[in-house]
Formats: C-alpha cells, structure tokens, sequence
C-alpha cells in the first residue's frame, strides 16, 4: 500500500507518494491558489489523482494532507490557519469527496515534527519540539513518537503567543534600539505583538523595512547581511535575539531533547551558529544545552509527515 502525503502551503502545494518501506515513488509541486477554498480543494484532487496515476498502486494510496492550522474537535472546522481561506470550512470531508477515499488532516508543524522525530534530526530523541520560520510561525511536539494535540488541537502554537521580554527604545547614551517593541505588529489573529509577527519571514522582511525603508523579502535581507550591510546584519541579530526569546518560554514549559527548524528561514546556517547562546542566556535553567538542528528532510520534511499520518499496512 502507498501513502500520499500533501503538504498544503500559503505559496505552494506538494505532493509526495511513499511506499511501505518509507522509499518515494513520486512527487510534484505546484503553485497554490490564494483566496480561494473552491481552487485548493481543487489543486489537492489534481495532484492526488496525477500521483495516483505515477505509482499505480492495485489499493488506493491514503492521503494525509498538513496545512497551516488546525481542525477543531469541538467544530469539525479548520481554524487558526494563515491561510484564512481555510478556516470555517469542513477541509478533510470536502476533500474526501473530491477525492474519493477518508483523508486525514494535521498541522503542517506536527507533521513536520512526525517526520523529523521519526528519522531525521529529532531521531532517537524522546521529546522533540519544530518550529516552521516560513510564511507564518508555527510548531509542533511528538512525544514517544506520537504528535501531542491537546483538548483544543493547539499544542505547539508558539507563533501566537507573544514576545516574551519585549524591549523598550534604549535609555540615552545607549545604543538605539530600532523600535519599540510593544505592543508588536498586528497580527492576522487579530492581537498585536504575536512571535509570528517577529520571526516568521515576513516579520524579518517587516523588521528591516520599518529600520531602514527598503521593502525586501528576507532572503534578500540575509543576502544582504552575508555581503556585510550593517543594517542588514543588525536585522538578523534582532532576529535571532527574538527568536532566542521565544525559544526560551519552550525549553521553560516543556524542556525538549531536540528543537528542529523547518520552513524557509530554517536555510539561515548563522542561526545554529548563533542561536543557542542566546537561548541558554534567556532560560531559567542555569546549564542549557537543548541541541538545534535544521529539518533533516529540509522543507520537505512536512509532506513526508503528512504521509505518515496513516500507518502502514500489510
């Protein structure tokens, strides 16, 4: 029996086929619609059915689609998804009608720590916490091998939860801080000041637009930085110091053995030079050595997750 797995992006949308030995059969990747709930369900079957048609299994593959939020017990409903056009709709049964078999829907962060816990960078650890810096912020925690919803299917919603420390401007004769950082950005969840908004892409692109005025994405910033632009390279030490702040509430509540990081930004190698000093100095414990790794499977990771939603069977 094949799996399928989908990992459904705000940018793009893969789809990845696995056999029963976890070995690839097939994948794909194709542009995702915006705004439009009609045009994903859509795009999900079309790829579906085009990596149906590549494997040509005798048993229809089980489709495991993670997306950018949740499916709440208490509703049936998507919620919490940045891609908004998301939420308030019955994802997994109008996708199971439009493909024809039961799908099974996880965030995209815990099927990203499903993956790397299983064999990647998390690995033979008991405890493992991922953290997707993409378009949005989001993470997930597998314990024992096993994905921790919790009652509301929230657990590993760091992204909106805010900015721990915020800083105010810098005293006189110090030196500047950029901004203040209360009460934070707005955020699409409708509060001010969430992580997300800080160290998600877009909030690293945000962070040195209102520093500098020029409008980049954050690749571009980090290009920047490497080149040795100091407005750039100041962007990403806020960044990481930032990053190391939210980091720290985690290790504080829950103590992982492994933090992995996936998503876009997760490329940024001065991140696992520079982050886990700045972690231990945020934390509560004296001595923290809470190793940080980038995704094994690199930004993949996720859609190998979302196929592992289902367990093989023979």
């Amino acid at each position: 029996m094949a799996r399928i797995g989908i990992d459904l992006g705000g940018t793009k949308i893969e789809g990845l086929a696995l056999g029963d030995q976890g070995e690839e059969l097939a994948r794909r990747r194709i542009p995702a619609p915006r705004d439009d709930y009609g045009a994903t369900l859509a795009a999900v079957a079309g790829l579906v059915a085009w990596l149906d048609a590549e494997i040509r299994v005798p048993a229809p593959a089980s489709v495991g689609v993670g997306i950018p939020g949740v499916l709440s017990p208490l509703t049936g409903l998507v919620k919490n998804a940045n891609s908004t056009w998301l939420n308030g709709h019955t994802l997994d049964r109008d996708l199971a009608a439009a493909i024809g078999r039961p799908v099974r829907l996880q965030n995209d962060a815990n099927c990203l720590a499903l993956s790397e816990a299983a064999d990647g960078a998390g690995a033979g650890c008991r405890t493992v916490f991922a953290a997707i810096l993409g378009t949005g912020c989001g993470g997930g925690v597998v314990v024992d091998g096993c994905i921790i919803t919790g009652r509301h299917a929230a657990a590993g919603e760091w992204g909106h939860s805010p900015l721990p420390w915020p800083r105010p401007p810098q005293a006189p004769g110090m030196e500047p801080q950029q901004e203040d950082e209360r009460p934070g950005p707005a955020c699409y969840c409708g509060r001010r000041g969430c992580l997300e908004t800080w160290v998600s892409g877009p909030g690293l692109a945000d962070d040195h637009a209102r520093a500098t005025g020029r409008v980049l994405p954050a690749v571009e910033v980090a290009a920047l930085a490497a080149s040795g632009d100091g407005p750039a390279q100041a962007a990403l030490d806020r960044h990481v110091d930032r990053l190391a702040r939210g980091l720290a509430g985690v290790v504080n509540l829950l103590d992982p053995d492994v933090i992995v990081l996936g998503g876009g930004l997760s490329n940024m190698a001065h991140l696992y030079e520079r982050l886990p000093r700045r972690l231990a100095a945020w934390c509560f414990s004296p001595d923290v050595t809470t190793p940080i790794r980038p995704a094994r499977h690199g930004d993949s990771s996720g859609v190998r997750g979302a196929a592992w939603l289902w367990p093989i069977q023979r």
